[in-house]
């Protein structure tokens, strides 16, 4: 139990280019999980330790959270470093929730900006404990005090300062701990030796009013600290007993300051991480009982209790699936037989490994609170592990829908079968991304969280695959339908020797509000009650293909009144064949029309950009229909057509500097203008032969 006090499971969250994978490769050297330091972008090619994919070394980007360890005075440190495009959110989503704590990396200059917004609300979503890291003070313009007010004002926190940089910009020299009262510098060509001096003279005044800021805010939680300061006794224990009570229960947020390109302020950090974030033992964490789905059970992070895990990412390598998971309690061993909850089946555990980025480093045991993998079994995201002496699932985490689409299909017809175990490889890795063929256009379509999201999947077929891809927008699933009455009176007779087929139908068709109505006034036999369900046939497979431009037809009501029938000639075979012929002879009389999908988009914004979003969805031809806002942020709804929606994603990212987010689901169809109709058919976006 000793050692599950002495366990962190981290996670390193920002904004892209906040620097969260600079600062994780300096943990990793002093740490020394690590010999020497990479760049992301550096002009040696090798790039940091934790973005071991090529496509992310090259774009300087984090595409998918990576997994490691590390060892600090005592302390095993479990970290998850985590991308910061808002297009691979998942990655954050599913790491937070298997994590105890996290450390919030802001830029000195600038600031809390979209990402930081959204991976707050993530956090709080689990309720991770954090603390904040504002990286880069050498920056021109770094300013992390203003940093500090859009914490409290952005975020709602209670940021508490615990270091005071010395100098900032080009003059950024090292910092002043406001617990121990002494500045450090670090020295050594990668900062790795931590000297400590006294403060300088002109700081120090400074120094101390910040201090007691620092411990005003940290002595409302303990009631130790508060006679330590009356009668002048204050020991850096009781500081950090205080502040580690408050940032627990999420009521302080300890901010720490440095810069991780110039290896500074990185190890204070990580004693601030030992000090101040919770163990798994600090945690509540719960499960379903699956005999009794209503009943939730807390888990005990013991050793000897029984095994409960959950598996939250997966891996798919060439020679076998890395599954990872978080132990809740009990304990794996290489050998055990653990069960998949979902399935109920039994799986042997052949490889139990750790993770350092890419590198797999086999043990033969892990216990409650720590986070391993497990190599080659079969399993999905989500699913739940345990030794079979409970039936326990846990909770998983929450899956956005994609938002952006595209059409794929291969160049060469050879290809479709590698297409094929692409998706469905990145399918499985990514809940985000998702596939479907439309059974009306024929188009493979692919779904992800950005055009990022989806450019990244695309290379990597290519790379990994060597398919040659072409892609376009999805077509829209359009709709045709009539707008006035047309008679029809259709003879079908064909006579090719023996039995021939012969049936006229007669009637008319007329618009409705029901997708398809069938209505029979045959008076008199004139068609047998037997051909009847023939005739309404015939007209139904005509409702697949409009003649129009060949999408499927809605709101049509056909009637009959009269017809023929010939006793030995007639048969369904025919009647069907005369009711298709009756609706090619009366359809385009009716003045067909095209109906295009409509939205219910749902937009959330900051206020300030909430002018700016109404516009943008009035210029995609939307209809504003209510918009409620409390001082802080809006949400806008409104009706917009499918075939305007293409892009909307980045352009409501950029309007909004990434801050706004938009839901759409089907509403109804609706008659398309008829100069949007020249214009997209003039453009190619509705084809003419379609259907033929």
């Amino acid at each position: 139990m000793e050692d599950i006090k002495r366990l962190r499971n981290i996670g390193i969250s920002a904004h892209i280019d906040a620097g969260k994978t600079t600062l994780t490769e300096r943990i990793l050297y002093y740490t020394k999980r690590i010999r020497k330091v990479h760049e992301v972008k550096g002009k040696d090619g090798v790039g940091a330790k934790m973005d071991s994919m090529e496509l992310e070394k090259e774009r300087g980007i984090t595409i998918s959270s990576a997994a490691t360890y590390c060892h600090w005075k005592g302390y095993r440190i479990n970290i998850i470093d985590t991308p910061g495009h808002v297009d691979f959110t998942i990655e954050v989503e599913r790491a937070l929730r298997v994590l105890d704590g996290s450390v919030l990396v802001l830029c000195a200059v600038g600031g809390v900006q979209s990402q930081t917004i959204t991976v707050d609300r993530q956090m709080n979503r689990y309720n991770i404990a954090r603390i904040v890291f504002i990286n880069k003070c050498d920056r021109i313009g770094a300013d992390p005090l203003r940093a500090m007010d859009q914490l409290k004002e952005r975020l709602g926190y209670r940021p508490v300062l615990m270091q005071l940089p010395i100098g900032l910009e080009q003059d950024f020299v090292g910092l002043i701990d406001l617990v121990h009262m002494k500045a450090l510098y670090f020295d050594g060509p990668y900062g790795e030796m931590v000297r400590e001096e006294e403060i300088p003279e002109e700081l120090r005044s400074q120094a101390e009013r910040w201090r007691e800021k620092m411990l005003d805010q940290a002595s409302l939680y303990s009631d130790d600290l508060i006679e330590a300061v009356l009668e002048d006794r204050v020991e850096p224990s009781l500081i950090h007993g205080a502040i580690r009570g408050a940032t627990l229960k999420r009521e302080l947020i300890p901010v720490f300051l440095g810069s991780a390109y110039r290896n500074m302020g990185v190890q204070p950090l990580l004693d601030g991480v030992c000090h101040y974030l919770p163990s798994p033992r600090d945690r509540e964490n719960r499960a379903l009982d699956i005999e009794d789905s209503n009943r939730e059970l807390p888990l005990i992070p013991e050793p000897n209790a029984p095994l409960v895990s959950l598996v939250f990412k997966l891996e798919l390598r060439p020679f076998g699936q890395l599954s990872y998971l978080r132990i809740y309690q009990g304990r794996l061993r290489r050998g055990d037989e653990i069960t998949n909850m979902r399935t109920g089946k039994r799986i042997r555990v052949g490889r139990l490994l750790r993770m350092h980025a890419d590198e797999m480093e086999d043990i033969e045991e892990a216990i409650a609170g720590e986070i391993v993998a497990l190599f080659g079994i079969d399993c999905n995201s989500g699913d739940t592990f345990t030794d079979g002496r409970v039936r326990y699932s846990m909770f998983s985490f929450i899956t956005p829908p994609p938002v952006v689409s595209l059409s794929v299909k291969t160049k060469r017809q050879h290809d479709m079968e590698r297409l094929s175990k692409a998706i469905w490889r990145f399918k499985k890795e990514d809940p985000t991304f998702s596939f479907h063929v439309d059974k009306e256009t024929g188009q493979t379509l692919i779904s992800g969280m950005g055009e990022l999201h989806l450019d990244i999947y695309l290379e990597r077929m290519k790379r990994e695959y060597g398919l040659e891809l072409e892609t376009g927008p999805p077509q829209v699933a359009y709709r045709e339908t009539i707008t006035k009455r047309a008679k029809f009176n259709y003879l079908h007779r064909k006579q090719t020797g023996g039995a021939g087929q012969y049936g006229r139908v007669a009637g008319y068709m007329e618009p409705c509000d029901e997708e398809y109505e069938f209505i029979n006034r045959i008076r008199g036999g004139l068609i047998p009650s037997e051909f009847i369900p023939a005739v309404d046939k015939g007209f139904r497979m005509c409702l697949k293909k409009g003649l129009l431009d060949g999408y499927p037809v809605k709101g049509i009501r056909v009637v009959i009144d009269d017809g023929a029938y010939h006793s030995v000639d007639s048969s369904e075979i025919a009647f069907i064949q005369a009711a298709m012929g009756a609706f090619k002879q009366a359809y385009m009389k009716a003045s067909p029309i095209l109906l295009e999908p409509l939205m219910k988009v749902v937009v959330e914004c900051p206020s300030e950009f909430q002018g700016s979003v109404m516009a943008s969805l009035n210029q995609r031809r939307g209809i504003i229909l209510g918009c409620i806002e409390d001082g802080i942020r809006g949400t806008i709804e409104a009706e917009v057509p499918l075939s305007e929606m293409f892009g909307y994603a980045t352009q409501l990212r950029s309007i909004t500097q990434g801050k706004a987010e938009f839901s759409m689901e089907f509403l109804r169809y609706e008659k398309m203008p008829a100069k949007v109709y020249e214009r997209l058919k003039k453009e190619g976006k509705i084809n003419k032969k379609r259907g033929r």
